[in-house]
């Protein structure tokens, strides 16, 4: 696929994405985040050349690695996988943009040990794991609101920005929609919560519509 043929492809996944913007609102503001995981340096810089400027790694050595090899670009780097408490330093060393996937009251006292060592601070999103599914991290939706405002009282240096959360496992999109209309009803309840990162490639458009702000696009927008 050649820049130009790479370019309308792109252009056309950004029209569906603004169309399910516009169905829920003129105002509502939606950001795609380029999930990189299986994709290259050279394949992530491609995508910056035709304007995407957010980028998401789940390993912190691949997060590592690519900002070294594409340091000279004003990239915005997000960490969206599972954190091992042995490699915090590592990630805030790296001091992304946003880690998408706090997932317990544990991992978050981690972090902030770390931080206040470092005297730095680090925006998060706490993970929900609104499908309760074995398979997934994240907090139960029942409890998510009082581990979110232990988090915000005993954590000072970790922001919370909002919530994440990854859309039901079924091909039922009525169960996929409950998955996200739990997120975003938890999302509404938190105080100065600013992002509901919601949605990924085969599901964006249904968590737009259920009030997500911030999508996840790897698949498809590393596509061909």
């Amino acid at each position: 696929m050649t820049q130009t043929e790479y370019k309308i492809y792109i252009d056309d996944i950004v029209r569906r994405v603004e169309g399910a913007r516009l169905s829920v609102s003129d105002y509502h503001i939606v950001k795609t985040v380029a999930v990189s995981k299986y994709s290259t340096a050279s394949d992530i810089e491609k995508l910056y050349n035709i304007g995407q400027r957010a980028f998401g790694e789940n390993k912190v050595q691949d997060l590592k690695a690519k900002a070294k090899t594409l340091e000279d670009l004003p990239i915005e780097w997000h960490f969206i996988g599972n954190l091992q408490k042995n490699k915090i330093n590592n990630l805030l060393d790296i001091n992304p943009a946003l880690f998408h996937a706090l997932d317990s009251l544990e991992l978050a006292l981690e972090i902030q040990k770390k931080l206040v060592a470092k005297d730095m601070f680090l925006d998060c999103l706490v993970q929900i794991n609104s499908a309760k599914e074995e398979s997934k991290h994240g907090l139960m939706p029942e409890d998510t609101i009082e581990i979110y405002k232990q988090i915000q009282n005993d954590c000072p240096n970790i922001n919370l920005k909002g919530v994440m959360s990854i859309g039901a496992h079924s091909d039922d999109k009525t169960v996929v929609k409950n998955s996200f209309d739990t997120t975003y009803k938890i999302y509404k309840q938190l105080s100065n919560a600013t992002i509901c990162s919601m949605g990924m490639s085969g599901d964006f458009e249904l968590a737009i519509e259920c009030g997500s702000n911030m999508i996840r696009l790897g698949s498809i927008i590393f596509n061909k």
